[in-house]
């Protein structure tokens, strides 16, 4: 039997947790990026009129050449960094020590990192 067997599970639990809202942050980060493509091929290819051409070039400017690039680096930080909280929390379970709870300076910076990328291309497309 393992030693301590259900933290180290809600340890996996966590680790596999973060991991899919990596992933998910990826593919949508995947999405956007494959959408921008789509909108500036589309604003070459196309011969509109000068009203409608500014329309479809406010969506191919240069934030949106690196929106889905950001969002695609972001849901890999937070697999590395799940990874490494993931390892350090199983060697902590395993010290027969006592622990503090640590700190979640990299989580709160990822996730206002998150925040300003999603209200900046909301504001962006707003406009």
């Amino acid at each position: 039997m393992i030693e301590r067997y259900s933290d180290h599970a809600a340890n996996e639990r966590t680790f596999l947790a973060w991991v899919r809202t990596g992933i998910a942050i990826i593919a949508f980060g995947f999405v956007v990026e494959k959408f921008n493509l789509f909108v500036r091929t589309m604003a070459e290819a196309s011969k509109l009129d000068g009203g409608s051409r500014l329309q479809v070039d406010r969506f191919t400017g240069p934030f949106s050449h690196y929106d889905g690039l950001v969002l695609i680096l972001i849901g890999i930080a937070i697999i590395v960094i799940a990874l490494f909280r993931f390892v350090r929390t199983g060697r902590m379970i395993d010290d027969a020590r006592s622990h503090s709870g640590g700190g979640i300076k990299a989580e709160l910076v990822l996730a206002v990192v998150l925040g300003l990328v999603v209200m900046a291309m909301t504001v962006y497309f707003a406009l």
